[in-house]
C-alpha cells in the first residue's frame, strides 16, 4: 500500500457582505508538509456573488484570489509573505480575518497525491 501523507486544507470563500456572514465557497488551499506541497485553486461564479451583493467588484475578488495562489507558489510578486516557508505561507493565508475573501477553519486529512486531493476537494466543496 502506498504511503498516505497528512495534509491540511481550508475552503476559500467570498463573504460579499461581512456583516451578514453569508458566504460562497470559491476555492481550496491545500498544504502537505511531507510532500512539500502548497497550492490553491479557485473558481468564481459572478452571478452567485452578485446575488448576495450587486455592488461587489468581481475583478477585485479575482485579484485577491490570484494573490493567494501566487503566495502559495512563492512567487516574487507575492511580496514578503510569498518568501516565507510553506508552513508560514499556509498559516498566514488561513489566519482568521474579517474580510470579503477569507478561509474556513483548517481541516486535516490523508492523501497519496496532493494535487489530486486538491482537485477532488474543489469538485466536492466548490463546484
Amino acid at each position: 500500500m502506498q504511503d498516505r501523507h497528512l495534509f491540511e486544507y481550508a475552503v476559500i470563500r467570498v463573504v460579499p457582505r461581512v456583516e451578514r456572514e453569508e458566504f460562497i465557497n470559491v476555492g481550496i488551499i491545500l498544504y502537505c508538509a511531507k510532500l512539500k506541497y502548497l497550492n490553491a485553486i479557485f473558481h468564481i461564479e459572478p452571478e452567485k456573488l452578485k446575488a448576495l451583493n450587486c455592488e461587489l467588484e468581481i475583478s477585485v475578488i479575482e485579484e485577491n484570489l490570484t494573490a493567494m495562489v501566487n503566495i502559495c507558489k512563492g512567487e516574487k510578486m507575492a511580496g514578503p509573505i510569498g518568501q516565507l516557508d510553506l508552513a508560514g505561507r499556509f498559516r498566514w493565508l488561513t489566519a482568521t480575518r474579517s474580510t470579503v475573501v477569507q478561509c474556513s477553519k483548517v481541516h486535516p486529512g490523508f492523501c497519496v497525491d496532493a494535487e489530486a486531493t486538491l482537485n477532488q476537494l474543489m469538485q466536492d466543496l466548490v463546484l
